[in-house]
């Protein structure tokens, strides 16, 4: 077979492979090294993090259904200067890209965390706009342009790093969400988070989850991803890292052919410790099978 370049540049952001790990599912990274070499990941999408620590949401706040889990865990983790105290020297050890997602309640704390971060030796910080914003009567920043132009524009100014904003699909439109984004001066977007979803039990006839809903993620997913990548890649001209029950390396080749120039592995890292890697050999596989030498050969291939 053929030898794949395998290495993705992001314009401005360069990956060994298009393989990285979402935000939530990886911890920081320390809790999977026993299973995954953590230099074989092109990047890792940290544990998302807040301004102080937060001890999340009371249990169960995690369920599993069918071709996917429903998770309400609300952002647990140490805070932001924790993380960069405890957890971002492990990581540099590595050679992968770390990517820091960041969540906040008003736009202030997303510009303050950009701030930290930004002297910091991550490599990209990852906008998670999906949270409440408090000053608006809890809505969240990611379902309407105006307020997604706004923190964008806002946190980019307090950014020193490459900066992906990560976008919702519990919105109208996908593609009016990914241009402002794009406008407000994002580098690059990653799509999508999860799908708002509940589970209820019938013998004590009430909801699963504590908080009653929760986010969808897993297999269940990857058709309204799919969709969402492609109308956005071809809305847009910043790089797009596609996520959603991806499990596989055919998953991943999907995405990629739908327009994502690299893909996040999420909820498959919880039934297979060594998911990201397989996907990465999954996908280099294909590559060679197909005649390929560069992963960028396949990106945006699709169209109709």
């Amino acid at each position: 077979m053929n030898k794949v370049d395998m290495h993705v540049d992001l314009k401005g952001l360069k990956m060994k492979n298009p393989i990285t790990v979402a935000s939530g599912t990886f911890g920081f990274g320390r809790e999977y090294e026993p299973y995954v070499n953590l230099n074989e990941i092109g990047g890792i999408m940290v544990k998302g993090l807040t301004l102080e620590p937060r001890e999340g949401n009371p249990v169960p706040r995690v369920a599993e259904t069918p071709m996917g889990i429903l998770n309400s865990v609300g952002l647990q983790n140490p805070g932001v200067k924790a993380f960069i105290e405890n957890e971002l020297p492990y990581l540099t050890q590595f050679d992968t890209k770390i990517i820091a997602n960041i969540n906040g309640n008003t736009i202030e704390e997303y510009c303050r965390m950009a701030e930290i971060l930004s002297d910091t030796s991550v490599h990209a910080l990852e906008l998670n706009i999906s949270c409440p914003n408090v000053k608006e009567g809890g809505v969240a920043f990611g379902v309407r342009p105006e307020m997604v132009f706004e923190v964008t524009k806002k946190v980019r100014k307090h950014c020193g790093k490459y900066l992906i904003v990560k976008l919702s699909p519990n919105v109208r439109d996908i593609k009016e969400i990914a241009l402002s984004a794009e406008e407000a001066g994002a580098d690059c977007l990653s799509l999508i988070n999860t799908l708002i979803g509940m589970a209820i039990d019938i013998e004590t006839q009430k909801p699963v989850l504590a908080r009653g809903i929760g986010g969808l993620s897993g297999p269940a997913i990857k058709p309204v991803a799919l969709r969402m990548v492609y109308e956005a890649a071809r809305t847009v001209k910043i790089p797009i890292i596609g996520m959603g029950g991806i499990m596989e390396g055919e998953d991943a080749v999907e995405f990629l052919l739908a327009g994502a120039s690299a893909v996040s592995v999420g909820t498959a890292s919880f039934v297979n410790p060594s998911a990201a890697a397989d996907i990465r050999e999954g996908v280099e596989a294909y590559l060679a099978r197909k005649g390929y030498t560069s992963v960028q050969d396949i990106v945006g291939k699709v169209k109709f």
